[in-house]
């Protein structure tokens, strides 16, 4: 689950980090007083969505100016009018894609006097299974830009979960980032701060980029992105309230209200297997026999006949779907089970792509009975290999 950068800097706000002061904006007429709250003399507007890239991005509409997602003001009153300009329109950067995302908040934020950005990040190490650091003095920049140039300017290293947080961690990523003075002591503090908070709220992600050293010589969290774990979430009530369903694409929240695990893609054979490692075997053969996916779908070893039903019909509501791969391995999950999902979802709302249908497993003799009894013009394969030649024909024509 993803937060906006508002969002984000209020948990480091509350958690004393040091963020400049902000308002955000939800309509236009509420622009002008948000910025008369702030002190200036420089007024930033950010568009808040949940990609990166908004500095660098554009709007689709015309009437928004060509300044990207993020602009500077020298008035509270310059600040309103372009954060008027933003909202309800739809900005494009590298991370939305083409389609972009439409503007529905407006952080406007003091400016701060810029001497040093920096890159700083911690993430869940998978490897090791440790909170890692990652810090670089290329600050500003995509961090996967310094990574593929430049790969000695970023420093990264894990902490062991059975200290935690050291001081010596601090000063380390200090020294990295050219810190001198009293900058180490204020770095010392901030990462013992961060790492707290991503503990505390079971985060995946924290990145600040750019972490500044302001003309004042003080460290301060210019940007911020928070990720938490999804499967963590109702620990946390505080941050189940901050989501924004608007940001999320409405196949996945309908998945997410019926516990599967969706994810929408860009191909067109439509996928619904058990297993996240069958899911990626069947999106891989897919691939191999020469298409594409439009999704990875997991149903889950014990889905029942409804939520079956619900995720045949989030598949087919995507219109790039042309045809509906069914993977099932009947363990926990059984066979027929799917089939009668799968022929009351047929019934609901209609079949108009072709549909290959594997099983193998639990009752897999009844699963396919009922499905030959159906009526239903389903397309049945022996093998996983079969099942994907035989949808990839059918969708190719």
């Amino acid at each position: 689950m993803n937060i906006h950068e508002y969002q984000a800097k209020a948990l480091l706000r509350d958690y004393g980090a040091p963020v400049s002061d902000g308002r955000v904006v939800l309509r236009a007429e509420e622009a002008k007083t948000a910025a008369g709250e702030l002190d200036g003399p420089l007024w930033v507007v950010k568009a808040q969505i949940h990609a990166g890239g908004r500095g660098k991005g554009h709007f689709k509409e015309a009437d928004a100016g060509d300044k990207g997602g993020v602009r500077l003001a020298r008035s509270a009153s310059e600040a309103a009018e372009e954060a008027k300009k933003m909202l309800g329109r739809t900005l494009i950067t590298h991370q939305t894609g083409p389609a972009g995302k439409q503007v529905n908040r407006i952080y406007i934020e003091d400016g701060s006097g810029i001497q040093t950005e920096m890159y700083l990040a911690l993430l869940v190490d998978r490897q090791s299974s440790r909170i890692s650091f990652v810090c670089s003095t290329e600050g500003g920049m995509d961090i996967e830009e310094v990574a593929a140039r430049t790969p000695e300017k970023i420093l990264s290293f894990s902490v062991d979960p059975a200290t935690g947080y050291q001081a010596f961690h601090g000063r380390r990523i200090a020294f990295a980032l050219g810190l001198t003075g009293q900058q180490v002591k204020q770095c010392v503090n901030l990462m013992g701060t961060l790492y707290k908070l991503f503990v505390d709220k079971d985060m995946e992600m924290l990145e600040i980029n750019p972490l500044i050293v302001t003309d004042k010589g003080d460290l301060k969290c210019l940007d911020a992105k928070m990720g938490f774990d999804g499967n963590a979430v109702y620990r946390h009530s505080d941050i189940a309230a901050l989501r924004d369903e608007t940001e999320e694409d409405p196949k996945e929240l309908a998945a997410s209200k019926y516990d599967l695990n969706y994810i929408a893609l860009d191909g067109e054979i439509g996928c619904m297997v058990n297993g996240a490692g069958l899911a990626m075997a069947t999106m891989d053969i897919i691939k191999l026999f020469g298409s594409e996916p439009a999704n990875f779908l997991d149903v889950g070893g014990g889905a029942t006949k409804e939520k079956v039903t619900e995720a045949f019909k989030i598949i087919t509501s995507d219109p790039n779907v042309k045809g509906i791969l069914v993977n099932i391995f009947g363990g926990i999950m059984r066979c027929d089970i799917i089939a009668e999902g799968i022929i009351a979802a047929v019934k609901e709302v209609g079949l108009q792509v072709p549909l290959v249908v594997r099983l193998e497993g639990t009752n897999v003799e009844l699963g396919k009975k009922i499905i030959a009894d159906s009526g239903l013009n389903v397309i049945a394969a022996d093998d996983l290999s079969d099942a994907a030649k035989k949808i990839v024909k059918a969708v190719k024509g």
